[in-house]
């Protein structure tokens, strides 16, 4: 039993590990960011669909799903568009940090779908990201460009994952994320056809490009979707969120490792990360000792 903990635990490691290389990812690959998600959207519904077929899995959804998933699909698309257009004219040191607001925007998106209050912590938080983002803003007023795709990839993930959070009370996770990326992929198709981009040249990719598309769909986006699912049944929502948060030191030391003086900030930067990333982690464990202890409470209501 221990050795079985252990090992999903170094397997969910390796998962944000996997999730934080997926800036390092963006930022090797040349391609600009709509075709990159195209390829990584279209090859990721490929691999899933084996995995369908492997598994002797159903495709089948019912028509108010499949409308759901089309919503979805384009905030996804449109979610990953924003974020390697922030790699590419910033970096991903500034990405990620700016990405990890996400925490602020779900805590003011979620009321509105679950019917709760806005806490006034979630609010002070908030406030806190903020002005960790005002550091870095004023420090590296050169990546202004690049801190505002980010904030707006970061809204549109925490949408994404509210609404998801609606879905997987009806849906299979699975089947849930294979029409989004199926979706997301025909938004940009036609976006690329009513742009005239599709060409020759437009598949003509360099060959280290079509390496890291390969292991950016399967092993960043396929790959790590699936396992992390599957993992949810053995460790708890605390763990798997505290070792989340920890993705985007992962990417920015492995930034520093493979990009060098590109990646290279000032120490004003720095202390901006540490709020921003402080508060983050400190949100996480403060929601979920609140979740802890609510479950608590239910157990001991249900054995009076």
């Amino acid at each position: 039993m221990l050795e079985s903990k252990l090992k999903n635990y170094l397997l969910l490691h390796l998962i944000v590990f996997i999730w934080g290389f997926t800036a390092i990812l963006g930022a090797l690959i040349t391609i600009d960011a709509i075709p990159l998600v195209f390829f990584r959207m279209g090859l990721a519904v490929l691999f899933i669909s084996i995995y369908f077929i492997f598994k002797k899995k159903s495709f089948q959804v019912d028509k108010k799903g499949l409308v759901k998933f089309l919503f979805t699909g384009i905030i996804i698309a449109l979610h990953w568009i924003f974020f390697f257009k922030a790699i590419k004219v910033s970096n991903v040191s500034v990405a990620l940090v700016t990405m990890s607001t996400g925490a602020f925007f779900t805590s003011l998106i979620e009321p509105v779908f679950f019917n709760r209050r806005i806490k006034t912590l979630e609010i002070v938080l908030g406030l806190v990201v903020i002005f960790g983002l005002y550091i870095i803003f004023n420090f590296e007023s050169q990546y202004k460009l690049g801190i505002l795709y980010a904030l707006i990839s970061s809204f549109l993930g925490a949408l994404f994952a509210v609404l998801n959070g609606l879905f997987i009370k009806k849906y299979d996770a699975s089947r849930i994320s294979f029409y989004q990326l199926l979706f997301g992929t025909l938004f940009v198709t036609v976006y690329l056809l009513i742009n005239n981009r599709f060409s020759v040249s437009f598949f003509t990719l360099p060959s280290m490009d079509w390496i890291y598309l390969f292991v950016l769909s399967s092993i960043c986006t396929a790959y790590a979707f699936i396992a992390s699912v599957k993992i949810m049944k053995y460790i708890s929502p605390y763990t798997v969120m505290l070792t989340v948060n920890l993705e985007p030191i992962y990417a920015i030391v492995l930034a520093l490792f493979i990009f060098g003086d590109k990646e290279k900030m000032n120490p004003e930067f720095y202390f901006g990360a540490f709020i921003v990333l402080g508060v983050v982690l400190f949100n996480g464990i403060i929601k979920n000792k609140s979740v802890i202890k609510q479950k608590i409470q239910e157990r001991v209501k249900s054995k009076k």
